[in-house]
Parts: C-alpha cells; structure tokens; sequence
C-alpha cells in the first residue's frame, strides 16, 4: 500500500494501512469523527441496555425468590396453625377419652360397692335371723337329748318299724313334728351365706382387678402424652432450625447479587476500558474499525498486537539499549489477528 491512497482497503484475513488522513477533506475528516462517535455511542447505549436487561432479571429473580419466602412463611404459619390445632385436638381428645374411662371405672366400682354393701346387709340381716333361731336350736337339742334318757327304759313297741318317729313322741314334744323342714331350711341359709361370702369375695377380686387396670391405663396415657409432647418439642425445635437455614440462604443470596452487581459493573468498566485503548490505537496507527464495538475480546488482542509491533520497532530502533527491547506481551486470544503490514507497517511508515 502507498501513502498516497485515500480510500481504506481491506483484504480477507489481513488489514492494509489506510491513506493519510491528511489527504482527506475536512468534511470527510468530520464525518469519520461523527461516525465513530456514533458508533461508541451505539457500543455504550447497546452495552447499557444489555445492563439493564441482566439488572432486570436479576430484579424478577429477586421477585420470585421473595415470593417463595413469602409462601414458605405462609407454609410454615399454617403448617404451626396445624400442629397446634392437632396438638389441642390429641389433648382434648385424650383428655374425654381419660374422663370416660375414669366415670366407666368409677361407675363399676361404685356398682360393685353398692353390690357388696347390699350382700353385708343380706349376710348382717341373715345372721341377725340365726342369732334369733339359735334358742330355737338350743332348745331342740335339749328335746332330743331329754328324748333319748326317756327312751331307754320303754319297751319297744312292734309299731315303731311302721313309724319310728312316733315312739319318741311324748305329750311334750307332740309340737316339734316340723323340726326336719326347720333343719333344712338352717342348712339352706347356711349354704346362702356361703355363696354371698364367695360372691363378695368375687366381687371385692373384681374390684381390685379394675382398679389394675384403671392404673395401668393411666400411665399408659400419661406415657403416651409425654410421647405426643416430646414429638411436638422435636417440631418446632426443627422448625426453627429450618427458618434460620431460610435466613441464612437469603443472606448468601443478597451476597451473590451484590457480587454479581459489582462483577458486572467491573465488567463494564473493563470493556469501557478496552474499547478507548482500541479506539486510541486505531486513531494513532490508522488502522481500520473492522471489529465489532461488543467484541472485547477482538479489541484487546488489537492492541496488544499494536503493543507488540511499537515494542518491535523500537527494538529495531535503538538494539544497543537494553530498557527498549519487545516486552512479553501474552498471545493473542481472538481470531482477529493483525498480520504483516497492519500496526506494524503503520508504525513503519510513520
């Protein structure tokens, strides 16, 4: 290429040096201005509204995670409404079941009682009534005994076989034919008092076997309730522990956006940054615009190309003197890659 064109040209894979600007009118001068200030401007309100747009999803993001805490908290308000409603249900519930028991105990045992103090009434009633027939013993033992002296010295009669009983009656104890059935009717009630004895002695095993039962139930149900409130302790205990974790989680969350808010502004920086070097060494070494204002990338190994070169020419330059020789500039990364007769031919001929 020679000094002396004026129009830029480009070839595929490499850049040419383009004419001095010198050459140029100055309308044409203003214009090229105009277009890449039009263009930076482009670059920047592009790269604002990429900004804006991460800033919003960043906000929705933040909407929709305060939304979950919000439906967390409902959920563990009504999930504590449910423990406690269930939590008074169980108590209330074990509470009549305790009281029902406890009336059906109480109601057998006052029905036992009542049933054992009527039998000790019978029992007092029938020995009330044998104290008063005991004379009435008493005195046919005194008759039998009387009967048995007057006996020996009667002869015996040939009728006796036919009724025995008739030779032992005499004028005085013509009255006591009946005392067999009065015999019997003592030997009924005695065994009556016999089976009221073992009834009673029934019913008082009985008792003490419900009121077993009555105490094993109650500690039955006190263990259980100790069960029930232990189980509720275990709840909310992690309850709690899941809303400090919640607390936690948002606070690392408001961390990370403030770390990404503080990357992104970096960032921007950065490219802001990069682009006016670009800009700067395309402006001092004439070389042609052909990268794209959002590709960073591009841009820095422009200039670090550019970099490259003006080292080398100094190099060239001035050999002898060792502060001038190329730094150690890292690669290039992009695909846009300066060849001979780009920064450096432009270094050259100025």
């Amino acid at each position: 290429a020679s000094p002396g064109h004026d129009k830029p040209h480009t070839t595929p894979g490499r850049m040419v040096l383009v004419g001095d600007s010198a050459t140029l009118l100055p309308s044409a001068r203003v214009l090229l201005k105009r277009r890449e200030a039009a263009e930076v401007e482009w670059g920047l309100q592009r790269q604002q509204e990429e900004f804006g747009q991460r800033m919003e999803l960043l906000e929705q993001r933040r909407q929709r995670l305060c939304q979950r805490k919000d439906q967390l908290q409902d959920v563990i308000l009504k999930f504590n409404a449910f423990l406690q409603a269930s939590a008074v249900r169980r108590e209330r519930a074990l509470q009549r079941a305790v009281r029902a028991r406890a009336a059906g105990r109480e109601n057998e045992a006052a029905r036992l009682l009542r049933e054992l103090e009527a039998l000790r009434q019978h029992r007092e009633r029938l020995l009330q009534q044998t104290q008063s027939l005991r004379r009435f013993g008493d005195y046919l033992q005194d008759v039998v005994a009387r009967t048995g002296q007057v006996s020996v010295g009667v002869p015996v009669l040939p009728c006796h076989h036919a009724c025995p009983r008739a030779s032992l009656l005499t004028p005085h104890t013509a009255q006591f034919q009946d005392v067999p059935a009065m015999l019997a009717h003592f030997v009924a009630l005695a065994g009556a008092r016999a089976a009221l004895a073992q009834e009673a002695a029934a019913g008082q095993e009985r008792l003490a076997q419900r009121r077993a039962q009555l105490q094993r139930y109650r500690e039955e149900t006190d263990s259980e309730l100790l069960r029930t409130r232990d189980e509720l302790a275990r709840l909310r205990a992690h309850l709690e522990a899941t809303r400090i974790e919640v607390l936690q989680e948002e606070s690392r969350w408001a961390q990370i956006q403030r770390a990404a808010t503080q990357r992104t502004l970096q960032l921007g920086q950065i490219k802001l940054a990069v682009l006016n070097l670009f800009q700067l060494v395309t402006a001092q070494f004439k070389v042609p615009m052909d990268v794209a204002l959002e590709n960073t990338e591009a841009q820095l190994d422009m200039v670090l190309l550019c970099m490259q070169d003006l080292a080398a020419i100094c190099a060239e330059l001035h050999p002898k003197e060792p502060g001038l020789r190329p730094p150690r500039v890292p690669a290039a990364t992009g695909k846009h890659r300066l060849r001979h007769g780009g920064a450096g031919g432009a270094l050259s001929l100025k």
